[in-house]
């Protein structure tokens, strides 16, 4: 029998979902179904375990085409044409098709652009002063070229970081569509989002507060004589790719869905627009900083397969220093190996008709689409964002995503959990907090707060010329001992101490003893409840009774925690206890007792 045209695992029988929810019920014995299973997204969505073709799922139109020509940016930072061409070179000469042209100052294009195949490479300039004559330059000296790429001016930016709109602006906006009109792959009206999401929104306010911005801006230009079919041929959306993978991908996805749902409502039913995904500064780590390239990687495949023309990833790097020759191209290699080797620039919308993409796509829409309407309703964007209605609804989210990575309930490796303890960090590169302005839009890394504890620990150091070392003494119970030695381990490592590895004893009494004669400057008792409930008191006592000064911790959660507090113990390191929290005051006591 010939099997090549069966279907995929065919042999199998299908399984309805009251079968599933049979075995699922009986797997769980007795757990509730909801808070083991279900993923609530702070998006508001909810998220199901399975999903098959009984389930309810809306697929949405108008989610974009997977980009056969996929724009691999790099971002080069101008200060003379000359520099900058050589770098855009080397660039294009390891693999990149794209350049993003960071013009700190004006260059002429005839010296910036020298040698470079612009009917092959995709030129994209970030240009904040004298635009109008920068493209007038441009445009000259592309005549008769496929001049492809878009321009940026930072006029959606500039306003939600400042705070401050410049009505010129929107004249140089309506400009430079006139001036590019003989340029359709080239687009000059970009409009950004990464300010949302690297200031802590999510998925739904990214999309819907982008949407808004483009109302106010078509409004804007419409004023001054602009065709909205020609504002719509010019648009450039730089959005930020966040850590969630497949609600990323809906994100892209259902973004392209409601852009073509808002250019409906203004009589356009074509139009050629273009989304540049960058990696997001939020999802960024300074320690252990190898671990952004892991991110990165995710960040750019969720891009790539939501559907968007460009992805630019930042150097793993670039949070704490200037970008090395290695980060940069290793930063592009990302991408081409995306593209070429695993063959994402060359397969169709893979993830079309995924059950689960397909919900998530759909739930996105339809909330950012109601969050879209009310700002709407209110108003629209310039005075939301004026009436701090917008910061206000971002910070509420940031809020609820730095407590979720206090508790370590969102994991990020090298920050909150894993850390290196190999790793010597500059202390100077670390945040000192993560205070910003309530009226302005702060792009920020979700790390800062834990930074600034690091950053606690390595001036400590400096301070004392001492490391506080951390003992992990663990007694009885072989399997829950080494458990919660490993938890402690790499709950308290975050701070940055000298955590030893855990060294086991015979009994509670003789571990009391040694740990309290050792040069450790923190203690932890691990070991399991039952042994706690036997012997913990008796060994803080006798803990205590040979030394004062030392920090008594415990692995776990004990029930008598009163007892064992008035006994000696300083706190507990357990699942439910919170980071920043819990090490900063650990941190506290430590510093008292080296200074004293």
């Amino acid at each position: 029998m010939n099997n090549k045209n069966k279907p995929l695992f065919s042999e199998f029988p299908p399984v309805s979902t009251e079968q599933w929810m049979e075995r699922v019920t009986a797997d769980l014995k007795g757990a509730d179904f909801d808070k083991k299973l279900v993923w609530k997204n702070l998006s508001g969505i909810n998220i199901q375990p399975c999903y098959n073709s009984e389930s309810k799922i809306t697929q949405l139109k108008n989610t974009g085409e997977n980009s056969q020509g996929l724009v691999n940016y790099r971002k080069v930072s101008v200060c003379c044409g000359e520099t900058g061409n050589d770098l855009a070179k080397k660039a294009i000469e390891e693999g990149i098709n794209g350049i993003i042209f960071q013009l700190i100052d004006t260059v002429p294009v005839a010296e910036l652009l020298k040698g470079i195949d612009l009917n092959q490479i995709t030129v994209s300039f970030d240009v904040y002063n004298n635009a109008t004559a920068f493209t007038k330059d441009l445009v000259a000296f592309a005549k008769g070229k496929d001049l492809k790429g878009y321009i940026n001016t930072g006029i959606i930016s500039n306003y939600v970081t400042t705070g401050s709109f410049d009505d010129s602006q929107i004249e140089i906006a309506a400009e430079l569509v006139s001036l590019t009109a003989d340029f359709p792959n080239f687009k000059a009206l970009t409009i950004s989002g990464t300010e949302y999401l690297d200031s802590g929104a999510n998925q739904v306010q990214e999309i819907a507060y982008t949407l808004n911005s483009l109302v106010f801006l078509t409004e804007k230009l419409k004023a001054k004589g602009v065709a909205v079919q020609d504002i719509f041929n010019n648009l450039n959306f730089l959005l930020a790719i966040g850590l969630e993978y497949f609600v990323e991908i809906g994100k892209f996805r259902a973004f392209n869905n409601l852009l073509a749902e808002v250019a409906a409502k203004y009589g356009v039913s074509e139009f050629s627009n273009t989304i540049t995904a960058k990696t997001s500064i939020w999802s960024k780590s300074i320690t252990d900083a190898e671990t952004n390239l892991l991110r990165c990687t995710t960040e750019a495949m969720s891009a790539i397969l939501g559907n968007v023309d460009g992805v630019l990833i930042d150097p793993y790097d670039k949070e704490f220093k200037s970008a090395s020759d290695f980060s940069s191209r290793i930063a592009g290699n990302i991408t081409t190996i995306l593209r070429e080797e695993s063959y994402f620039g060359k397969v169709s919308n893979p993830v079309d008709g995924s059950y689960y993409i397909e919900e998530v796509s759909s739930k996105i829409a339809e909330k950012a689409l109601e969050l879209f309407k009310a700002i709407e309703a209110a108003g629209g964007f310039y005075k939301a964002f004026e009436n701090e209605t917008i910061q206000q609804q971002i910070a509420e989210i940031r809020l609820q995503k730095l407590k979720l990575i206090s508790q370590r309930r969102t994991p990020m490796v090298g920050i909150n959990k894993y850390p290196n303890l190999m790793e010597t960090v500059d202390a100077s590169l670390l945040s000192v907090g993560g205070a910003s302005n309530s009226k302005v839009l702060t792009p920020r890394r979700a790390s800062l707060e834990i930074e600034a504890m690091r950053r606690f620990t390595e001036e400590l150091v400096a301070d004392t010329n001492v490391r506080p070392i951390v003992q992990l003494v663990s007694y009885g119970n072989l399997t829950m001992r080494k458990a919660r030695a490993a938890f402690a381990y790499d709950f308290i490592g975050v701070s940055g101490f000298d955590v030893h590895q855990e060294e086991s004893f015979k009994s509670a009494e003789l571990a009391a003893k040694e740990s309290a004669k050792s040069d450790s400057h923190v203690v932890v008792i691990c070991s399991s409840d039952e042994d706690y409930d036997e012997t913990a008191v008796d060994f803080i006592k006798t803990f205590r009774a040979l030394n004062t000064d030392k920090v008594l911790l415990l692995a776990g959660a004990p029930k008598n925690m009163d007892e064992l507090t008035e006994a000696g113990l300083d706190g507990v390191v357990n699942m439910r206890s919170d980071v920043l929290v819990t090490l900063s005051a650990i941190q506290k006591k430590v510093q008292n007792n080296l200074k004293s």
